[in-house]
């Protein structure tokens, strides 16, 4: 960013904006996702959580993922899980097992969930501890908001299927994302107030609760949420097909570098 502002775009110079980058098929226009979205059925052997998804209601679920660079502490764990199960909303919930503090030691760390917690939300959501298909997740029926890091392509993959996001951003470049889904393109809502002051605090469960419940159900504050996200994802994916903006733009740069 400083080497942007010490060096101003020369207007002679040709630019082109292209993205996203992540896959999306155009299918059937009876579609209830407007005629695009990511195509599911390109696996013979399908993950067991799109299986689940198949039978859950439309827009009912979200799926909960921190990428694979952040770990949660035990006690974060207890407090989200403990503010799924009261918000009563179905999940989907990739919980990767974190490698331990001490990375020469050669132990793995698991992430233990409180006791009986599994059995008691199997009817409710699914847990995931290996590689889950995130694209593939978010472009489900099913899913109706996505609790994310807001790693940049998570930002865009959410974005692309119309999923409104939950921003729990942890670093880097994360919170300045967050900021950008929930202030500007107002397609999600902040698990904070104040990144800078609370990135630190163990985040409570009523507030998991309240901004999950918030955003999956019947209020102004949601149904404009979803709305708008629903609306941008409509935009980005016409984007990206023939006659789109992005397609335009790649294929200028195309014509550009081959010329």
């Amino acid at each position: 960013m400083n080497l942007l502002e010490k060096e101003p775009i020369k207007r002679n110079k040709t630019q082109w904006a292209i993205g996203p980058f992540n896959p999306m098929k155009i299918i059937s226009k009876t579609s209830t996702n407007n005629n695009l979205s990511i195509d599911h059925h390109h696996h013979h052997h399908r993950h067991k959580c799109l299986l689940w998804l198949d039978k859950q209601s439309p827009k009912s679920a979200i799926f909960i993922s921190f990428g694979t660079t952040t770990s949660l502490k035990d006690e974060q764990i207890e407090e989200l899980c403990i503010g799924l199960e009261k918000s009563g909303i179905k999940f989907v919930w990739a919980l990767r097992d974190a490698d331990k503090g001490d990375i020469f030691s050669g132990e793995m760390r698991k992430i233990e969930l409180p006791k009986g917690y599994e059995e008691r939300i199997k009817n409710k959501g699914i847990i995931v501890r290996d590689w889950a298909p995130q694209l593939e997740i978010l472009g489900h029926l099913s899913i109706g908001a996505f609790m994310s890091h807001c790693g940049w392509n998570s930002c865009m993959e959410s974005l692309s299927m119309g999923v409104p996001i939950i921003a729990w951003p942890m670093h880097s470049d994360q919170p300045r994302n967050s900021i950008l889904i929930t202030k500007f393109l107002k397609v999600g809502i902040n698990i904070f107030n104040n990144w800078e002051r609370s990135r630190n605090e163990v985040v409570k469960s009523n507030i998991i609760e309240h901004v999950i419940v918030t955003i999956m159900l019947n209020n102004i504050e949601g149904n404009e949420i979803r709305r708008r996200a629903a609306e941008l994802g409509v935009a980005v994916r016409r984007s990206v097909v023939e006659g789109g903006v992005t397609r335009k733009e790649l294929d200028s740069f195309i014509a550009h570098i081959t010329r």
